[in-house]
């Protein structure tokens, strides 16, 4: 991998992990399309890096919420009243969410590792993603608010998350296509689905780096890297900023369109290929 290769790919990175448009489909896409023949260890700890650098961005930018939920979950806990406050409640919200994507990585782990070096079945799963996108739209009536969030519907979106596991169903699209089909505004949905990706981005960051350190030679790729790291959390961070914006006057429709031609153009170019 090539310096310029690293900061397109954390570009591509950082704008898709929070854009409804699946980052790990991209980065199994995007050398595919352009032809890169990137040795599978080096990408492996590209990908490792590139997401702990945008898992970086969503703790910058939601920081003061975090912090609240932190404190009322924390407070909640000690006076053994933990669903009393609305912060302290989300906390929880966030915790259910996240069980359902934890749960079946663990028991699809193999099958989910083996569709990273498949870009057409990653194709494929664009498409999947462009079909929730549309069903968000049509279903939901968009008239429900953050604070009216309740455990059903964290279950419902947790679920919606696990989609994700596979590369090209885009773990942001699935969570804000389940939060609109409960009700939820699209703001409130894309901001849920934006915390709740914390812990499952967490834990498996934590699991990832420690693979990461068995490899020997891993100082010597890190001068390469590093400007892909900082170029996908300045721009997770900005894409966090732009699409909470976007999204409160506009449609999903844009999104649905791109995924189903970028589907549409992997799978002509593997026929071709």
């Amino acid at each position: 991998m090539t310096v310029i290769q690293s900061i397109l790919l954390g570009i591509v990175q950082g704008l898709t992990e929070f854009l409804p448009i699946s980052s790990s489909g991209h980065l199994v896409i995007v050398p595919h399309l352009l032809g890169w023949e990137i040795p599978i260890r080096e990408a492996f700890i590209f990908d490792v890096l590139v997401q702990v650098a945008t898992l970086i961005a969503v703790f910058a930018y939601f920081w003061n919420d975090l912090v609240e939920i932190s404190k009322a979950f924390l407070l909640g806990m000690k006076r053994k009243q933990p669903f009393d406050d609305p912060q302290s409640k989300l906390g929880w919200y966030i915790i259910v969410a996240t069980i359902p994507a934890g749960i079946l990585g663990l028991v699809l782990k193999d099958v989910v590792e083996s569709a990273f070096s498949n870009p057409t079945i990653t194709g494929i799963f664009m498409l999947v993603t462009a079909f929730l996108l549309l069903i968000a739209e049509f279903v939901g009536k968009r008239n429900r608010k953050m604070k009216q969030l309740d455990w059903k519907d964290a279950i419902w979106i947790g679920l919606f998350q696990s989609f994700a596991l596979f590369p090209g169903i885009s773990r942001s699209g699935a969570t804000i296509t389940g939060g609109m089909t409960r009700d939820l505004e699209r703001p409130a949905s894309a901001r849920f689905s934006f915390l709740i990706s914390i812990p499952i981005m967490l834990v498996a960051g934590l699991a990832a780096m420690a693979d990461l350190s068995k490899v020997p030679d891993l100082t010597s790729l890190l001068p390469t890297y590093i400007p892909g790291f900082i170029a996908a959390a300045i721009t997770g961070y900005l894409a966090i900023r732009w699409l909470l914006g976007y999204l409160t006057n506009h449609p999903l429709y844009v999104f649905s369109i791109y995924c189903a031609l970028l589907g549409l153009i992997t799978l002509a170019v593997g026929i071709i290929r």
